[in-house]
């Protein structure tokens, strides 16, 4: 499939010598002063794979994406869980993706608790049992999003994840089944922002669909009998990149906004005899990840 030019409706954050970083970009973002002077954003790229995102950025095949990636491309990380719902509630818990080196690495959100080795100087520690609540209790309105089935609030189960938000948002157009989910998601994240007051700052979470099986319909001539593959799973990222310029904006419309987009575990293609996640493969372990911010300012 051909690359898509860059997205022209927002605009790159420049990182080096940020006030909000603490001695250099190296070193990450310094969360207590972000939190509180800067709207949020949290994206998860459902079962996205770390080798097709990594693939796809060397191909210049997902621009929109790579502007923002430090050093334009993703970094690699170990997945807090092998499936949605385990994953999104240590990712909600402040265990983001750890870095796929020896640590220990210092996170960004901690609850207070006695002996923490990754809670550090930049880290924003609350004293709630996720950082959802955690912002909510300094004054971030926190709304979700939601894609998959754990976030469609119709059994009680899918009603946990996005039952840990002050606001959430679900439609059977936004889940897995929709060839259109992502470009829903954004038109409802557009939405939520346009009608949030201006002195209420936003924590923006919105977890992407279009990943997850099935995919086979992002890949042009690919049919349900054929089924999922790993370039139908290639064709959906492309999908997301070419709509993520607006959900970028919108985010960013209010002012500058600290964004994370990573995936919440990966999924195997017949890797080694298995399908699907839950399972400890490498491909479903290992994830790609990126955090950094969005400048104000942008046009539509």
């Amino acid at each position: 499939m051909p690359s898509t030019p860059p997205d022209p409706t927002y605009r790159v954050a420049e990182t080096p010598d940020d006030p909000t970083s603490r001695d250099g970009a190296a070193s990450g973002p310094d969360m207590n002063a972000i939190v509180g002077s800067h709207d949020l954003l949290l994206v998860t790229l459902d079962t996205l794979r770390f080798d097709v995102a990594e693939e796809l950025a060397a191909a210049g095949r997902i621009p929109n994406l790579v502007r923002h990636l430090p050093g334009g491309v993703w970094e690699k990380r170990h997945a807090p869980g092998s499936f949605t719902y385990a994953s999104h509630q240590a990712i909600f818990a402040g265990f983001l993706p750890t870095p796929a080196a020896p640590g220990p690495h210092p996170r960004l959100f901690a609850a207070r608790f006695a002996g923490s080795e990754s809670t550090a100087d930049g880290t924003f520690v609350h004293e709630t049992p996720d950082f959802l609540s955690g912002l909510a209790a300094v004054g971030y309105r926190t709304v979700c999003v939601g894609g998959v089935g754990f976030f469609n609030r119709r059994p009680p189960l899918g009603s946990v994840l996005p039952g840990m938000f002050q606001e959430s948002h679900w439609e059977p157009e936004f889940g897995v089944v929709s060839p259109t989910s992502f470009e829903a998601q954004v038109s409802r994240a557009e939405r939520i922002v346009a009608e949030l007051p201006v002195d209420r700052r936003l924590l923006l979470f919105v977890n992407v669909s279009a990943l997850h099986q099935p995919n086979w319909f992002h890949l042009p001539g690919a049919t349900a009998d054929a089924g999922d593959s790993r370039a139908t799973h290639a064709a959906a990222l492309e999908y997301v990149d070419r709509h993520i310029g607006r959900l970028f904006a919108a985010a960013s419309s209010r002012g500058r906004c600290f964004a994370i987009v990573c995936s919440d575990h990966g999924t195997a293609y017949g890797d080694d005899g298995y399908t699907g996640h839950r399972i400890g493969h490498e491909a479903v372990w290992t994830v790609p990840y990126a955090h950094f911010f969005l400048e104000p300012g942008a046009t539509r």
